[in-house]
C-alpha cells in the first residue's frame, strides 16, 4: 500500500492504528544470522530457527550459490561457554564441519553426506565440558575449553584436539569460523570445498572411526581465555586472558606461548587496558585492538620486543564488548590492508592501510555491521544491517566495492511506509551528562494521530552493551500502531569510548535510571510524547533498569521487564561464573545496606504503576527467583502485576511461540495502561 498524503489519512487514536505487522511476523523474523566462514567461494554461517524451538543450525552456501542446511533437528550448534556462547563451529577442509552440540556440549564432526558423530569424550557431568572459539590448524581443532566440576569450580584452558586421534586424517589446510589462518588474508593459499573434497567426501573416504580425542591443554592458569591464534610458522600461540574480578572490557592481557616448550609471556594489555582480537601480521608482530587511548583502536605490537604502534588513532571504536567468544572485528586482506569496522554507536566498514594510517570508507548500503568478519583475502563477508533494509549476510568485493546480500534475516518485509525512520539524538541528562538515544516515531500510511503520541522507552541489556539502529520489526510492530519508541544507550553503554562506558562503574541503578528518566522528560519537553502515556521496557540488565525506574516516581505509566534482575544478593548467589563478580563493578562489594538501597526489590514501596514481568524458567543467567520475588512483593502491596513464565526458555527467548505470546501480552499491557 502506498502512503497517502498526511492530510487524507484518517485520524485514529494512537496505539490503535491498523498494522500488517503481526506478533507471528515479528517472532518468525528473529533468525539471528552470524559467525560467517569463508573458504574460496564457499560461505558458512549460523542461523537460529525460532520455529524449531530456537535451535541453531549451520547453513552452507556453495560456489554455485545454492544453500544447504547442514544440521537437521534435534542437532543445535550452540556453545554454553560463559553461558553467552559464541563461535561454535569450524570448517575442516576435506573433512567436514566440527561443531559444539547444545544438549551435551561435546564436539561433533559432520562429514559430507554423513551423520554427526562425537569426537570428544563424554564428560562425567552432563554438559560439563564445553568448547568455544573453535579454530582449525595443522590437523588439530583449537578451542577455549570450559570444565564444570562437582564442587562448582569452573576451569578454563586453551586446548588442541588432534583429529588423527579420532581416526580422521585431514589435510594440512587451516580454518576457523571467522576467516581461517588460510582465509585470513595473510597470503596463504585458500582452497574451496570442492577443491578440498568437502562436497564429494564421505565418511569412508575420510577414514572415520569411533575413537575420541583427548583434548591437550596448551595454556591454563588464568580464569578466562579468548581468541586463540596460531602464528604463520606454527611455532607460537597468541591469545587474550583475564582474571576475576575483571571482565574483558575492564582489563585483559595479550599473551604468546611458544608451543615447543610452553613458555609464555605478556606482550600487551593490563589491569586497566582492554586488549582484544590478536591477529598475526607475520611471525614477529601482532595486530590487536586496545583501548589504552580511551577508545578501542587498532595497534601493531612486537611479539619479542613488545613495541607498539597505533595504526589509526581516532575517537572511535573499532570493536565492541566481548560478550560472545569468536568475534572478528577486523580482517587482514591479501594485499596487507585491514578491513575494519569503526565508528561511534554503529560500526561502519572501511579499509585501513596499516603503513600510512589511511582509512578509506567502503560505500555500501548498510548503516552498521556486527563485529564478525570473514575474508578470502579479497572479499569480506559479515552480518550488515540498516534502518530500512533487512539484516543480511553480505559479501563485499574490496576491489570493486560491490556488495551482495547472500541471505536475509527477514524474508517478507512490510511496506517501508510502516517502518519508522530513526533519528539519533543527544540528550542532556543529569549534571549536564550527554545521553545517547535513537527515536523511532510512529509511522503508518493508513492512519494519523491527534495530539501527543504514547511512547515506550527501550532499555538494552548488558548493561555493558549497545543498541544499534538495525531494522527491528519489534519496534516497527509498535510504531506502526501509533506508539513511538525511544531506544536509550544510557551511560555505561559501549560504542562511545571507555569514559562513557565507565559512567556505570559503581553506579548501576543510578546512571542508567537517570538517563532513561531524562529521555522520557526530554520527549515531553520536545512536545513529542504524552507525559501520561510513557512506558519503559527492557530485558536482563534492562529489566533491572525498568524495575528500578518504576520506583522513582510518576514518570512512567507502566513497565515491562523480561527476565530482569531485582535482587543483588540473590544474583550473586546464583549467577554463572563469567558474571559472578560483575555486581562488584556495577555496584560495589557486598553490603546489605548498599545493595538494599540500589536494587529494585528494595524500592517496591515506591512503585505506583502497573508492571508486566516475563521470565524463562530455564534461565541460568538471571534465574526465575528474581522475577518471582519482585512479582510477589508487588502483589503484597496491591500493585497491579502480571507475571508470565515460559518453560524451555533460557536467557533471551528463542522459540516462535514464546516470542509471539510475549509480544501479544506486551501490546495488551500497553493498551490497558495507555487507555486509563
Amino acid at each position: 500500500m502506498s502512503p497517502e498524503h498526511p492530510s487524507t489519512r484518517p485520524v485514529v487514536p494512537y496505539a490503535a492504528w491498523p498494522s500488517p505487522i503481526s506478533t507471528a511476523h515479528v517472532a518468525r523474523a528473529g533468525v539471528r544470522l552470524g559467525f560467517p566462514t569463508v573458504l574460496g567461494e564457499e560461505v558458512w554461517w549460523t542461523e537460529d530457527r525460532p520455529s524449531e524451538g530456537g535451535r541453531t543450525t549451520i547453513v552452507h552456501r556453495t560456489a554455485g550459490g545454492t544453500h544447504h542446511e547442514l544440521l537437521a533437528a534435534p542437532w543445535s550448534a550452540r556453545t554454553r561457554v560463559h553461558e553467552y556462547g559464541g563461535l561454535a563451529y569450524v570448517v575442516v577442509p576435506g573433512v567436514g564441519v566440527v561443531f559444539a552440540n547444545l544438549s551435551d556440549q561435546r564436539l561433533y564432526l559432520l562429514p559430507p553426506d554423513g551423520e554427526p558423530r562425537a569426537i570428544t569424550p563424554e564428560p562425567d557431568r552432563p554438559a560439563g565440558v564445553r568448547y568455544a572459539d573453535l579454530r582449525f590448524h595443522d590437523g588439530q581443532i583449537w578451542a577455549v575449553q570450559e570444565q564444570h566440576h562437582e564442587d562448582g569450580k569452573v576451569v578454563r584452558a586453551i586446548v588442541s584436539i588432534p583429529l588423527s586421534d579420532t581416526g580422521i586424517a585431514p589435510g594440512n589446510g587451516n580454518g576457523n569460523g571467522n576467516g581461517s589462518d588460510a582465509g585470513s588474508g595473510n597470503g596463504s593459499e585458500v582452497r574451496s570445498d570442492a577443491e578440498a573434497g568437502f562436497e564429494n567426501g564421505s565418511a569412508t573416504e575420510t577414514g572415520l572411526s569411533s575413537g575420541f580425542a583427548e583434548p591437550r591443554e596448551r595454556v591454563t592458569g588464568s580464569d578466562f581465555y579468548a581468541f586463540p591464534s596460531i602464528s604463520p610458522d606454527g611455532k607460537h600461540l597468541a591469545y587474550i586472558c583475564w582474571n576475576h574480578p575483571r571482565l574483558p572490557w575492564d582489563g585483559t592481557e595479550v599473551r604468546v606461548t611458544r608451543l615447543s616448550d610452553g613458555t609464555s609471556w605478556t606482550v600487551g594489555g593490563g589491569v586497566t587496558e582492554s586488549v582484544i582480537a590478536p591477529t598475526w601480521r607475520d611471525d614477529r608482530h601482532l595486530y590487536v585492538i586496545s583501548d589504552r587511548s580511551g577508545w578501542w583502536n587498532l595497534h601493531r605490537i612486537g611479539v619479542f620486543d613488545t613495541s607498539s604502534q597505533a595504526l589509526c588513532p581516532a575517537e572511535e571504536e573499532f570493536a565492541g564488548p566481548l560478550w560472545q567468544l569468536g568475534d572478528a572485528p577486523y580482517q587482514v586482506l591479501a594485499d596487507g590492508r585491514l578491513a575494519v569496522l569503526h565508528g561511534r554507536g554503529d560500526l561502519r566498514l572501511s579499509l585501513l592501510d596499516p603503513e600510512t594510517g589511511t582509512l578509506t570508507a567502503l560505500d555500501v548500503p548498510y548503516d552498521g555491521w556486527y563485529p564478525s568478519l570473514a575474508t578470502d583475502g579479497r572479499s569480506l563477508t559479515g552480518f550488515a544491517y540498516g534502518a530500512a533494509v533487512a539484516g543480511s549476510i553480505v559479501r563485499v568485493d574490496t576491489v570493486t566495492g560491490r556488495a551482495e546480500s547472500l541471505h536475509r534475516d527477514v524474508d517478507d518485509l512490510p511496506d517501508s511506509a510502516y517502518l519508522p525512520t530513526p533519528r539519533r539524538v543527544e540528550i542532556e541528562g543529569r549534571f549536564g551528562r550527554h545521553v545517547h538515544a535513537t527515536l523511532y516515531p510512529p509511522a503508518s500510511p493508513e492512519a494519523a494521530g491527534e495530539g501527543l503520541a504514547p511512547y515506550i522507552i527501550f532499555v538494552h541489556g548488558g548493561p555493558t552493551a549497545h543498541s544499534p539502529t538495525i531494522l527491528d520489526l519489534q519496534k516497527a510492530f509498535f510504531t506502526s500502531r501509533g506508539i513511538g519508541v525511544a531506544d536509550v544507550n544510557y551511560g555505561g553503554s559501549t560504542g562511545y569510548g571507555r569514559a562513557y562506558r565507565e559512567l556505570l562503574r559503581g553506579q548501576w541503578g543510578i546512571v542508567d535510571v537517570e538517563d532513561t528518566v531524562a529521555t522520557a522528560e526530554w520527549l515531553v519537553q520536545e512536545g513529542l510524547a504524552d507525559p501520561a502515556r510513557i512506558a519503559i521496557r527492557g530485558g536482563s540488565a534492562g529489566g533491572w533498569t525498568v524495575m528500578a525506574a518504576c520506583g522513582t516516581g510518576g514518570t512512567f505509566a507502566g513497565g515491562v521487564s523480561y527476565y530482569g534482575v531485582s535482587d543483588l544478593a540473590q544474583l550473586n548467589a546464583t549467577t554463572h561464573d563469567f558474571e559472578s563478580r560483575y555486581v562488584e563493578w556495577l555496584v560495589g562489594p557486598h553490603d546489605p545496606v548498599l545493595y538494599g538501597s540500589r536494587e529494585p526489590l528494595g524500592h517496591v514501596d515506591d512503585v505506583n504503576c502497573p508492571m508486566l514481568l516475563m521470565q524463562g524458567l530455564d534461565d541460568p543467567v538471571v534465574p526465575p527467583l528474581q522475577s518471582e520475588a519482585y512479582a510477589t512483593a508487588l502483589a503484597e502491596r496491591g500493585i497491579p502485576c502480571t507475571y508470565l513464565t515460559f518453560e524451555g526458555e533460557s536467557h533471551g527467548f528463542r522459540r516462535t511461540e514464546t516470542r509471539s505470546a510475549a509480544l501479544a501480552a506486551e501490546l495488551a499491557f500497553y493498551h490497558q495502561i495507555f487507555s486509563t
